[in-house]
């Protein structure tokens, strides 16, 4: 009898971390929907990593409705939802920020995570298996000027993580919370982080392979949350 393929939806897999976490499970042997807003910038990415695009807006109620059916329909299942949409939006001190700059930085790295949880949570609880890993960012564990309102986001994603978890463990159902350091993305190189010259920085692939081993331990075991940093990032806090 053949196995099982898994079935594994990350969102924001057009580029960056998504891209490659993407390309880690095609590679072996998974199948794999990513989701992003840019319809050309994503079936490019899927064509190139060899998984299925499906164009959705993760700040959309009605696009994570359309997603979840589509899977369900043609799979009858999910293993893994890698919600790993977000972005910096505007990176500002507070009183610079637009009161629409600061909707849409709590839209796309809050809300996109809440949504894409309530619409597949009652899934997760009918299979009795299956695994979320939530992607916030070291912003949840730090401070910097002018990363305040975004972090807060990223903070919400740690928390509402946690209580996710003690909602679906019951169910047998994973749930983690990954936090990335600065790394070698688009988003980082928009916010102009250029890390400690020479020395070796986070790269979208060392994600991928930490997002990889944290599904792929024993299906008993659980990885509350997990931080990867770069060895060009160094924080002292409290520092003068």
């Amino acid at each position: 009898m053949s196995k099982v393929k898994e079935v594994i939806v990350i969102t924001g897999g057009s580029a960056g971390y998504g891209k490659a976490t993407a390309e880690i499970f095609v590679k072996n042997g998974y199948n794999v929907i990513i989701t992003g807003r840019n319809e050309e910038r994503l079936n490019a990415a899927a064509k190139e990593v060899g998984a299925e695009a499906f164009r959705a807006d993760a700040t959309s109620p009605k696009d994570w409705d359309a997603l979840c059916e589509h899977v369900m329909k043609k799979y009858g299942r999910i293993d893994l939802l890698l919600n790993n949409a977000g972005g910096g939006v505007a990176i500002k001190e507070t009183p610079d920020l637009t009161v629409d700059e600061i909707d849409r930085t709590i839209k796309l790295n809050l809300n996109s995570c809440i949504y894409g949880c309530r619409v597949f949570a009652p899934v997760f609880k009918e299979q009795g298996f299956g695994t979320i890993i939530n992607v916030s960012s070291i912003c949840a564990k730090e401070a910097w000027p002018a990363w305040t309102v975004y972090a807060s986001a990223k903070w919400g994603v740690l928390g509402f993580t946690k209580g996710l978890t003690t909602e679906l463990q019951p169910y047998g159902i994973r749930v983690t919370c990954l936090l990335p350091g600065a790394g070698d993305t688009d988003f980082d190189r928009a916010a102009n982080f250029t890390g400690r010259g020479s020395i070796p920085g986070l790269k979208a692939d060392n994600i991928a392979e930490s997002i990889y081993a944290v599904y792929t331990l024993p299906k008993n075991t659980w990885v509350e949350e997990i931080t990867v940093w770069g060895n060009d990032q160094i924080v002292v806090p409290l520092s003068r």
